[in-house]
């Protein structure tokens, strides 16, 4: 098995769309469209349900992906065992990363990973917390900085920085001016506010979406946004609310004198915090774990000034 190939399909299946694969592959349709069908002719079986949308994976689809998942996990591993043998001091690390994450905390980080371990190439992979999580466990990304709740099993997490959900408000709603600038409050006193959301498949927006059904809110959705900084700058600009984390709020100039922030009264079932995360069952190399102790170095320092 061609693990390339592989790795365009498993693209394709994900994306539901030849098209869109092709973007995230950054190579042209026609190269891509040639490519499954050799790997279909290989195989003698069509890979994908013709005429679907999004495509669907036929029965050797599925097969073959999920062989293929297994023979990138063991090349992983060796991968993994061969830096071992070579001091642990060259190789690839496949970062996951929030766009937002990476903004912040990314150039803070690597270059000193990158002094430290100059020999290993980083590719970063830019997908919300709920889809790196996923692409973690299905070895598609080798470690992950996500927001959630510690669940997979496939998964090993370490706690890198905790973080509570604030309601942020422009100071031109009703609702920041009636309320003081800090104060802890019911989401659902916020219910008549206009919001801007994150889109599906970041983890603010699973708590956002579980607070909303628990308190059996339908609040007006002004726009949904990818960029967390958007959203942030767009609330502030165009009198709504929105649902963040506290880190991104504390010490945001851009902010500063635009919003009230308000820590959300809720029950911790719905609580997300900071983890790294790599599947339990492979050998993580020296500079993995040299990454976490640099994160961790930071964010203490941080938290000490």
């Amino acid at each position: 098995m061609n693990l390339k190939h592989a790795q365009y399909i498993m693209t394709v299946a994900r994306e539901g769309s030849i098209t869109a694969a092709a973007r995230k592959l950054f190579i042209s349709q026609p190269s891509l469209s040639q490519t499954i069908k050799l790997v279909e002719q290989e195989m003698g079986l069509p890979l994908f349900e013709r005429g679907t949308s999004p495509l669907r994976l036929t029965y050797a689809g599925i097969r073959y992906i999920d062989t293929a998942k297994k023979m990138m996990m063991i090349d992983a591993n060796l991968q993994n065992e061969i830096a071992a043998l070579r001091l642990e001091i060259h190789g690839r690390m496949r970062l996951g990363f929030s766009v937002q994450r990476g903004m912040t905390l990314l150039p803070r980080i690597l270059p000193r990973f990158l002094q430290e371990f100059p020999h290993v190439k980083v590719e970063l992979m830019e997908f919300g917390s709920v889809m790196l999580e996923k692409m973690v466990a299905e070895g598609e990304c080798d470690v992950a900085l996500v927001t959630t709740t510690p669940h997979s099993t496939e998964l090993e997490y370490t706690l890198i920085q905790n973080e509570r959900i604030l309601l942020v408000a422009a100071n031109d709603t009703d609702f920041a001016k009636a309320h003081v600038d800090g104060e802890e409050i019911e989401l659902r006193d916020a219910e008549n506010e206009r919001f801007v959301t994150l889109a599906v498949g970041h983890s603010v927006r699973v708590v956002q979406d579980n607070l909303f059904a628990l308190h059996g809110m339908r609040p007006e959705i002004l726009l949904e946004t990818n960029a967390l900084e958007t959203g942030k700058r767009l609330t502030a600009s165009c009198r709504a609310v929105m649902l963040c984390p506290d880190v991104y709020v504390v010490g945001d100039a851009e902010l500063e004198g635009r919003v009230k922030s308000f820590p959300l009264r809720y029950t911790s079932e719905f609580a997300r915090h900071s983890y790294i995360c790599w599947r339990k069952d492979v050998r993580q190399p020296r500079y993995v774990l040299g990454l976490l102790t640099i994160m961790q170095e930071y964010l203490k320092e941080t938290e000490r000034k």
